[in-house]
């Protein structure tokens, strides 16, 4: 029946896209006035003040002060309201557990970070997922009910047919096919689960090198090896979810790796890994070899490399160019992106020089010729991916005033 709630065309509609519209200006822009709303959305100044009334009553936006410097009265400045929604993210490895609370407008509000050591868990997966999310929340100074969504990032991923992760033996716990059940049962807010290497690509699209880019490949190599497909502006997560898993990915230089999910490991990981680093170092007759953990060793290593002109150091480079290259000469061959996005310690330590080794490398490999970058999200890149995803889902239905 025509004038029905959410026909398009109708009144209602109509102000729901305006309301919308202006409520993405004032995330992107900060406050603004009624004037400069009406300007930048291309309303009449009656109409502008009507939305804002209609989105102030609602609780979503609030006066948050007057303009100054210029002739005439002050205007008033009206801003998204922080507190009308607050979403949630957690980072999950082996070791911790890392979460965080946002407001509406992306500002973090809380933090936490529960240590998850050893091969067997202290305590069930659901309790480390709740005591993490309280964590964050007691820190935001808020209430578990007060988060709208969260969304975990994961290595590996759950597959959609059976509900049981895939790609990542060496997460204790989370094998359970009962888990996602028992969580949802745990948690009051809508839960979503999305592999960490992926949540890595939406915080570069939304915050980072690929802003503006619809069609790239973002590599990581931090503990493990992994890519995200973004092709027409979607991720491409296949058919079980296991879209990017190149670590598992065979390739020349290194012995075929036989059931690769039993071993956790492949040839694209053996060949450049940061476990590899330290050991072609080596291999080079480097005696500074950093001790410690493999990740740090590589990122360390790697940093040194870009800073030194020649001898082992910059042969150490070089080689582990051509391994990178190596992999993403077949990723690229297949995929034709317009962009290579490098993330993850052991690539983004070794900067702006271990990029252009790996791109004319790349350019001898591979008749495709996608441009390499380095990632500019670098604090907490899979939990700031979290964070960006469950905000979107959560401004799109806390933005939405046609209901």
């Amino acid at each position: 029946m025509a004038g029905t709630a959410g026909t398009p065309g109708t009144p209602r509609v109509l102000r729901a896209m305006n309301d919308r519209a202006a409520l993405d200006l004032l995330l992107e822009h900060g406050p603004l006035s009624r004037t400069r709303i009406g300007k930048l959305t291309g309303l009449s100044k009656p109409t502008a003040s009507q939305l804002l009334a209609r989105l102030e009553a609602a609780g979503l936006v609030r006066v948050t002060g007057t303009s100054e410097g210029r002739p005439g009265p002050n205007a008033q400045l009206y801003a998204v309201n922080p507190a009308a929604a607050y979403a949630a993210g957690l980072d999950v490895t082996p070791h911790r557990i890392r979460a965080a609370v946002a407001d509406v407008t992306g500002r973090t509000v809380g933090e936490f970070e529960l240590p998850t050591p050893g091969r067997r868990p202290a305590h069930p997966v659901v309790r480390q997922v709740t005591d993490a999310l309280d964590g964050a929340v007691k820190a935001a100074g808020l209430a578990r009910d007060d988060v709208h969504r969260l969304v975990i990032g994961t290595p590996g991923a759950f597959d959609p047919g059976t509900g049981r992760l895939r790609y990542a033996s060496h997460l204790p716990g989370w094998h359970s096919p009962a888990l996602l059940d028992e969580l949802a049962a745990a948690l009051p807010m809508p839960v979503e689960y999305e592999n960490d290497v992926n949540l890595v690509a939406v915080a570069e699209q939304r915050l980072g090198a690929a802003r503006g880019h619809a069609d790239f490949v973002l590599l990581w190599n931090q503990e493990g090896m992994g890519a995200a497909l973004v092709l027409g502006g979607r991720l491409h997560r296949g058919w079980t979810g296991g879209a990017g898993e190149v670590g598992f990915l065979p390739v020349p230089g290194t012995p075929l790796v036989r059931q690769v999910t039993k071993a956790n490991s492949g040839g694209y990981q053996e060949l450049a890994g940061s476990q590899a680093v330290p050991k072609l170092a080596r291999e080079l007759g480097i005696e500074d070899v950093p001790p410690g953990p493999y990740t740090e060793a590589a990122a360390e290593l790697l940093a040194r490399a870009a800073d030194h002109a020649g001898g082992p150091h910059r042969e150490l480079l070089r080689t582990y160019a051509t391994r990178l290259a190596t992999g993403l000469a077949s990723l690229v061959s297949v995929l034709d992106p317009e962009l290579v996005v490098l993330s993850g310690s052991a690539l983004t330590s070794g900067g702006e020089v271990l990029r252009a080794l790996v791109q004319a490398e790349l350019e001898e490999l591979a008749a495709a010729r996608p441009r390499l970058v380095v990632g500019d999200v670098h604090e907490h890149p899979v939990l700031r991916g979290a964070l960006e995803s469950a905000l979107a889902a959560t401004r799109d239905e806390v933005f939405d005033t046609s209901r």
